[in-house]
């Protein structure tokens, strides 16, 4: 008898329960739209675009135990019965005494930069993401990347180049040009390409800022992905529960934010959580002022309840094994022809090395939104581009603009959402472009506002 052959398919851990129907749209239909958008892909309406890999951030698809959730909300204003479960699941992850919700990840961070931060102050990050940044830079104090050597070569694969350059951080905190109010490590490292950190990185990170008095904070947002890529590549760490994992990453912060849009596996909330009771006592005062009371913090009971059950979700070995493979995919059969990626694919999201693969673009002609514009006229994908757009500067003495350390085109893929041939479909439109990209040009800026100019700048072609 013929021995059986194992089966190496990664499968969906889950059965479609209700689906939602995508509009198809034709290449001129897509022209027209992307015009009319100011070749912005934030402008474009969603039912304009077949396949959305603009974030995976609110937009995946809830459970059948996430939906009985919301109908067991309890939408009382004060004291709801959803913000105990809420408040119980997140204090039994990440273990702080103080949970306090927001609507939002952008909503805590504001909250928390803008209770601890003053002008001349420096945060450091492995990489700040764009809210991040934003929030910190609007108190007047700097927001500092410190990313790690491996994590800086895009093309080389390592199994943890989200890292916090431990020797920069050590530096900076021992002649800091400023006040360091707290220090953050983002998990997994997003604008590095959605690439993981390590446990012994954090460890070390925590005592660091610990020996110099300075209070530790992780930004939680992919905290069960970063958790399953520590699981698979980090020794010692091969047979321990996800849930522990995340755990004992928590036992050596001091505080988190948390987009509960990522992990939470929810379509809104978030959380700023501390073990400092001053702090958080001020924190809640800010709250209550301009996003709701602290039982609430701007969200329905509902929502408090879908995350509740989410942050457990998240946890579950099969969907994680599914969802890092599903990324890597995507990854590895673009990469496979040629396209230049971050190697080795993140965790939510492939980023494609645009000034790579388009080096006739000029970094300040923005090769990203070149890209993402072709993906979208293509086959109806939005991207989101990475670069200059999205971080790059204005020289205070020269007045001139300053480009991104990468010009990345990010795929963010919506969790629970898209089946493997929605992702054949993705690799087809990205090679196409890939073929064609020497045609391809640059764009200019012809409207911009002063903060996070990427979700409303307006473009047109050079």
């Amino acid at each position: 008898m013929r021995k059986p052959r194992p089966i190496h398919t990664v499968i969906e851990p889950f059965r479609i329960k209700s689906i939602e129907p995508i509009r198809m749209t034709t290449r001129d239909e897509r022209e027209q739209h992307i015009r009319d958008s100011g070749y912005n892909v934030f402008l474009l309406n969603a039912r304009d675009v077949l396949i959305d890999l603009l974030t995976d951030s609110g937009t995946g698809a809830m459970s059948a135990e996430q939906w009985a959730g919301v109908m067991r909300g309890d939408e009382s204003y004060a004291g709801s019965e959803s913000y105990y479960r809420f408040k119980a699941a997140v204090q039994d992850i990440f273990g702080f005494r103080n949970v306090i919700p927001t609507h939002q990840g952008r909503a805590a961070e504001r909250i928390l930069f803008s209770t601890v931060c003053r002008p001349g102050d420096v945060i450091p990050n492995n990489t700040h993401f764009d809210t991040t940044r934003a929030n910190i830079e609007f108190t007047g104090a700097e927001a500092r990347d410190l990313p790690c050597a491996e994590g800086v070569d895009l093309a080389t694969p390592g199994p943890f180049k989200g890292n916090i350059d431990l020797a920069a951080l050590e530096r900076l905190l021992e002649d800091p040009p400023g006040r360091i109010p707290l220090a953050m490590i983002t998990v997994t490292n997003n604008s590095g390409g959605g690439q993981p950190v390590s446990m012994a990185n954090i460890r070390a990170a925590s005592e660091l800022c610990r020996a110099h008095g300075v209070p530790f904070y992780i930004d939680a947002c992919r905290f069960a992905e970063n958790s399953y890529f520590i699981q698979q590549r980090e020794e010692g760490y091969g047979d321990t529960p996800l849930i522990d994992i995340a755990r004992e990453m928590f036992s050596y912060a001091d505080g988190a934010t948390m987009s509960a849009k990522k992990d939470g596996m929810a379509n809104i909330g978030g959380f700023l959580a501390t073990n400092d009771d001053e702090l958080a006592a001020q924190e809640r005062d800010l709250l209550i002022l301009t996003e709701g009371f602290p039982t609430y913090g701007g969200l329905a009971g509902r929502d408090l309840d879908a995350v509740a059950v989410g942050l457990y979700e998240a946890l579950e070995p099969d969907y994680q094994k599914y969802r890092i493979a599903s990324t890597a995919y995507l990854g590895e059969h673009i990469s496979a022809a040629g396209v230049p990626i971050v190697q080795p694919p993140g965790g939510h999201a492939v980023y494609i090395d645009a000034a790579a693969m388009c080096p006739h673009i000029p970094t300040l002609e923005f090769p990203g939104i070149s890209l993402a514009i072709e993906l979208y006229r293509e086959a109806g994908i939005r991207s989101v581009e990475i670069g200059s757009v999205m971080f790059g500067s204005t020289d205070p003495e020269t007045g001139e603009p300053v480009a991104a350390r990468n010009e990345l085109v990010r795929l963010a893929i919506p969790r629970r959402v898209y089946t493997q041939s929605h992702i054949d479909y993705v690799v087809e439109a990205i090679l196409n472009v890939y073929d064609r990209r020497e045609a391809m040009r640059g764009y200019r800026i012809t409207y911009e506002p002063a903060f996070l100019r990427h979700f409303t700048t307006r473009f047109e072609p050079l």
